[in-house]
């Protein structure tokens, strides 16, 4: 079997593509033929050294994948050989508010899956929707789960009615996008970019609003509710004044974090002048990813992808995806 690895730090001209004998899983282990991964923020994170949690020296990285499970080890009794499965990116968070224990992730502290061949635990498994491909189904366990998080994961969640903003194109805000819409909601996105408007619409924007064109964003925001603001903010850009601005009273912030990696300092008072709750979070639990897959199931919901690459050119996808600001998941494929 071949995957590759990485030392946390090196970049992408660190990645080295390695062949060696295949591990047996043991008791309660399933291993999983790897057909397709997906990119997100948070590998660029790893390569650079940038990643808040802990990295394993020569991990393999990345967390999102799918595969089919063809072997499984003592014990196992939730898969079997022949499924389709995804696996959860904290692989100890299987329900309930994040502890410390469950921070062990895929591409990080554990083992990650640009791999041909992953050994997982059996908890850690998550059924692929049977509408799905696998480079479709690679796309979810971080940026869709972390989407359904924000959209959710509050109790209360987004009701229809509601007014959700979603920041930017990345892929947690065209999932939140998607998933908003599939919850009844009216969704306001923001990009800095012309030619991506429609294609926010496209995909169910009521309103678009051009941050580049609109600097004070948030006024726009306001105007088209009518003064009140947002119900709920998915905030992946980190422009948390902005969103304050932008939700109303007693409304949700949902922090995912910031692209840009600049953290500005927060006045205060813009929480107490709308009440609002800003709760910062980290992708969701397995039950979490569970709920929505039952929900992208109902709808036949596919997710948004921009560009597949062969596994031998992982680091071509990668430089790819940093540096072409994709719409839509940008995938590996392994045959």
């Amino acid at each position: 079997m071949r995957s590759y690895h990485v030392n946390s730090g090196d970049g992408i001209d660190g990645l080295q593509l390695r062949t060696h004998e295949p591990r047996t899983p043991g008791t309660g282990e399933v291993a999983v033929a790897v057909h397709a991964v997906s990119l997100s923020y948070r590998e660029l994170l790893v390569l650079r050294g940038q990643y808040v949690l802990p990295v394993k020296p020569d991990v393999i990285p990345v967390s999102d994948g799918a595969g089919q499970v063809i072997a499984v080890g003592p014990g196992v009794q939730r898969v079997r050989p022949g499924d389709r499965v995804t696996a959860a990116l904290f692989p100890q968070w299987l329900d309930g508010p994040l502890k410390p224990s469950y921070l062990p992730q895929l591409g990080g502290s554990l083992d990650g899956l640009l791999t041909e061949l992953a050994v997982l635990p059996e908890h850690a498994l998550v059924p692929v929707p049977e509408h799905l491909s696998y480079a479709e189904a690679a796309t979810l366990p971080c940026a869709a789960v972390t989407a359904w998080n924000a959209l959710t994961g509050d109790g209360p969640g987004t009701r229809p009615g509601h007014t959700v903003l979603t920041t930017g194109s990345g892929g947690v805000s065209l999932f939140a996008l998607q998933l908003a819409k599939l919850l009844g909601a009216k969704v306001i996105a923001t990009t800095g970019q012309v030619e991506k408007e429609q294609r926010l619409r496209d995909l169910g924007a009521d309103e678009v609003v051009n941050y580049r064109a609109v600097p004070d964003w948030h006024n726009a925001v306001r105007d088209i509710t009518d003064g009140r603001g947002v119900d709920r903010v998915v905030d992946t850009a980190g422009t948390l004044e902005q969103s304050l601005k932008s939700v109303a009273v007693n409304g949700h912030v949902a922090f995912v974090g910031s692209r840009s990696g600049d953290w500005p300092p927060l006045d205060p008072r813009l929480l107490f002048g709308v009440a609002a709750t800003v709760r910062a979070l980290a992708v969701g639990s397995r039950a979490q990813f569970t709920k929505l897959n039952e929900i992208i199931t109902a709808h036949q919901l596919r997710p948004v992808t921009d560009r597949a690459f062969p596994f031998e050119e992982a680091g071509a996808a990668f430089r790819y995806y940093e540096s072409a600001d994709p719409f839509g998941k940008v995938i590996v494929e392994i045959r």
